[in-house]
């Protein structure tokens, strides 16, 4: 087996075959996620996923400072969208949306100058996007491919 498909199991993330074009993710906590073509009903499609996975990234960055000031039964909602072209999103949009009308001016003005900070600084889906990333694959044999889950 090669040092990539060793490299691909360390964080316990695995997709499996469910059907046609659906796979179910899995990761080692037990959590899973249905995937698959939008023809497919109440799935995600990777593209959501990869979406919801920026939005979610970004109000689990910007969490902190918002619960502090505003309380932590604060309702935060982080919307998300982007035009597939080419099988790939050449822009996505995010909007965070949270009350902020019991804030003076210039508080409210600050919070949102941390919240940018945090999600910059902290949202490492974002900032693998804004980089770039490669990605290696590599393509076993299943007869000599350890079993998911094992390292």
């Amino acid at each position: 087996m090669s040092s990539t498909s060793t490299a691909a199991q360390q964080d316990g993330l695995w997709a499996e075959r469910v059907g046609p074009r659906c796979y179910t993710g899995h990761n080692s906590r037990g959590a899973q996620v249905r995937m698959g073509p939008v023809e497919a009903g109440d799935v995600f499609t990777p593209g959501e996923l990869l979406k919801i996975a920026l939005a979610g990234c970004a109000g689990m960055s910007a969490d902190h400072p918002i619960a502090r000031r505003l309380g932590q039964d604060v309702t935060v909602t982080v919307r998300v969208a982007g035009p597939n072209q080419d099988e790939r999103y050449p822009n996505l949009y995010e909007e965070l949306v949270v009350d902020l009308s019991g804030l003076e001016a210039a508080d409210r003005d600050r919070l949102i100058t941390v919240i940018h900070r945090a999600i910059e600084r902290n949202c490492t889906v974002e900032r693998t996007m804004a980089a770039g990333a490669t990605v290696d694959l590599t393509i076993d044999d299943a007869r000599l491919a350890p079993a998911v889950g094992t390292r």
